[in-house]
């Protein structure tokens, strides 16, 4: 019979602990540590957009605007995880005096990559829907103009979805609207050995 390798579980405090002195990141859930993989150049360019965006419309305003290394904790049900983009307004939580685990963001925006996006629509929505302070969720595509919301309405969460550079979007809960074409400024989409319209003039930049 062939033996059962058993996967160490660790505790929210031997997480932390580990976390706060490694060399890369990674999240935590159900009692497992899981390495974060590298993002491609796609990914943190759109991220970089979007908080660039976001930080620059929240000036002089008590809200603040976080990109990847911001941990994010799930207090009902213990995940730690690091959204791509997070915005927060008015009292800051935090779990601790370290400053690094924010407890009640009120944007998150994960960024959907093949490996990624079904956690991101399934599970880890789930777990994000459980933050009370939780009003809104992007998921930005990386191979394509896309651009999904969900905003909370009571007990439930509404839906809407832009896919036109000249679209934009609303963001309520910190009074930021989000264009996507500043979104998606010097990405390009490798669909072929041609640049879609979309990409033309975009060529030299790598």
């Amino acid at each position: 019979m062939p033996s059962v390798v058993m996967q160490p579980r660790y505790t929210p405090e031997d997480y932390l602990a580990l976390e706060r002195k490694a060399d890369y990141k990674s999240e935590y859930v159900n009692g497992q540590i899981i390495a974060m993989a590298g993002a491609s150049r796609q990914h943190n360019l759109i991220a970089g957009n979007l908080y660039r965006e976001v930080s620059q419309q929240v000036r002089g305003r008590p809200c603040e605007a976080y990109i990847s290394d911001m941990r994010v904790k799930v207090g009902s049900t213990g995940i730690y995880t690091y959204p791509d983009v997070v915005a927060v307004c008015g009292e800051i939580r935090f779990e601790d005096a370290s400053h690094d685990t924010l407890l009640n963001p009120l944007v998150i925006v994960e960024v959907l990559s093949a490996s990624t996006e079904a956690y991101d629509r399934g599970e880890k929505f789930a777990h994000y829907r459980r933050l009370e302070s939780l009003q809104e969720y992007l998921l930005v595509a990386q191979d394509k103009v896309r651009l999904e919301h969900y905003v909370r309405q009571g007990s439930q969460w509404v839906l809407s979805e832009v896919s036109d550079l000249n679209d934009t979007v609303h963001l309520a809960a910190i009074g930021c609207d989000v264009v996507l074409q500043e979104v998606y400024d010097k990405v390009q989409f490798v669909t072929s050995d041609e640049a879609t319209p979309a990409e033309q003039g975009l060529a030299g930049d790598h």
